[in-house]
């Protein structure tokens, strides 16, 4: 039998998953509310709200599931509903039932962490978070860890790629982070989002001597000051800065991702920094034929 893969608000890290699973020849189902974006992805689409029990019932049997859910808005009640309940919510479902999942990936961020001095973390890092996000975030990881199903906590650092192209759009229009203080940024190319997943659910399904952790942080491998990653981008979209933001991010935060557990689990970055990465971006998503 094929082996099952249930991927939790199948979005664009899930479709792009859900691709390389199906070539692996798992069978992928996706559920999302509006499931019309998964039409010919080759991926089963469900239609679920996973704060509505009735249609958590409805999802299939699954060796493997992958919650990725996202919130729809930036308030607190939203991101309680998406993480921690939602969570909570498809554990409960999956628990009861006589065929129970192999292992559970639940895909978090490294918002949760609150250093912001420029310090190294890594899954020992203590997580305190300060707002509503990442408070709720950690309610969410400490869920799945804590649950009698086997699960791992993915936190992503900064996602970038296709259609996740803010900092180019800034920087085209001549605006770049100051060089002091230096804030540290820490990336992950989308399709390196994916790989991460698909390589981590293969190392569940092949019941090695060692389990997995309980915890990945899955950042690039070269955590940098913004001001460098805006100034390599200004050079390769040749413009010249107009203007210095002096608060780029919404939350400042300033921290250096150590991705070393990744690394030691076998994992092959596709864009092991942002200049790979981004020049990917640039060239599939025109900007340099906009300034050639």
């Amino acid at each position: 039998m094929k082996t099952t893969t249930l991927i939790l608000g199948c979005g664009d890290i899930g479709m792009v998953l859900g691709g390389r699973l199906l070539e692996a020849g798992h069978r992928v189902v996706g559920a999302r509310r509006n499931v019309k974006a998964l039409e010919g992805s080759g991926i089963e689409a469900v239609a679920a709200d996973f704060s509505d029990p009735a249609t958590l019932a409805t999802l299939p049997d699954a060796d493997v599931l992958v919650y990725v859910a996202s919130a729809d808005r930036f308030e607190e009640d939203a991101y309680r509903a998406a993480y921690p309940a939602g969570l909570k919510a498809v554990l409960a479902e999956f628990a009861s039932r006589d065929r129970t999942p192999r292992h559970v990936f639940f895909v978090s961020s490294t918002s949760v962490y609150a250093q912001r001095e420029g310090e190294a973390v890594d899954e020992a890092s203590p997580a305190e978070p300060t707002g509503f996000s990442g408070i709720l975030m950690c309610e969410a990881e400490e869920a799945l860890i804590q649950h009698s199903l086997p699960g791992s906590v993915v936190r992503f650092s900064g996602i970038y790629g296709p259609g996740r192209d803010r900092l180019i759009r800034q920087v085209g229009e001549g605006r770049i982070a100051a060089a002091s203080p230096t804030m540290y940024t820490n990336r992950i190319h989308r399709d390196d989002c994916a790989g991460v997943l698909a390589h981590l659910i293969g190392l569940a399904l092949a019941d090695a001597d060692e389990p997995l952790h309980d915890l990945y942080l899955a950042s690039d491998c070269e955590p940098a000051p913004l001001h460098e990653v805006m100034t390599w981008l200004a050079k390769q979209l040749k413009v010249e800065a107009t203007e210095t933001i002096q608060s780029p991010l919404r939350r400042r935060a300033s921290k250096r991702c150590d991705n070393s557990r990744l690394l030691d689990s076998g994992y092959v970055f596709r864009y092991p920094s942002y200049r790979e990465g981004y020049a990917h971006v640039l060239k599939e998503g025109g900007f340099l034929a906009e300034k050639a």
